[in-house]
């Protein structure tokens, strides 16, 4: 089975579960933060809902430096409504879904860089790196969105199985 082919499944199926919990932000609370050195509830679902740009990223280029030096730092979208989150996040989905169903085993094998300043964080397979930046990482973020609902009161989606709302 070709590795677009296996990492897909699981793609699609924790994209779909990000966006039941995106779906529950509510956009009084955005401005919400369970501690003073805590993102926002609403910075948080921006950052969710641009994280599958990493895969679309990871396979597009071989490297990208997060604050290159003499030029601008990498900046992503912030928090508008739960709409554009989920406009975003939707559009972005697509184009990583669309990037990893046509990529070859060869193209996943590829070593890609990530960079801060012209220093080399890591380099992995463009494989690994849609696992670690595009799925782990989401996952991650999603469970710290969870925390922030709960403690907002909403109720929470199933996400690996029924939680106390479902």
């Amino acid at each position: 089975m070709p590795i677009a082919q296996a990492l897909l499944p699981e793609f699609d199926h924790e994209m779909k579960t990000t966006r039941a919990v995106l779906e529950r932000i509510p956009d009084a609370k955005a401005s919400f933060r369970p501690h003073p050195k805590s993102t926002t509830l609403g910075q948080l679902g921006a950052h969710l809902a641009n994280i599958p740009v990493w895969a679309t990223t990871a396979l597009t280029g071989t490297e990208v430096d997060t604050a290159p030096p003499g030029g601008p730092a990498l900046a992503t979208p912030g928090f508008e409504s739960v709409t554009d989150i989920l406009r975003r996040f939707d559009a972005n989905v697509a184009a990583a879904r669309t990037h990893i169903a046509a990529a070859t085993d060869a193209d996943l094998m590829i070593p890609w860089t990530l960079k801060r300043a012209g220093a080399t964080i890591f380099t992995l397979p463009r494989a690994a790196v849609i696992r670690s930046m595009a799925l782990s990482h989401m996952i991650h973020h999603r469970g710290q969105l969870t925390v922030y609902l709960r403690l907002c009161d909403v109720p929470l989606p199933s996400v690996y199985g029924p939680t106390a709302d479902t």
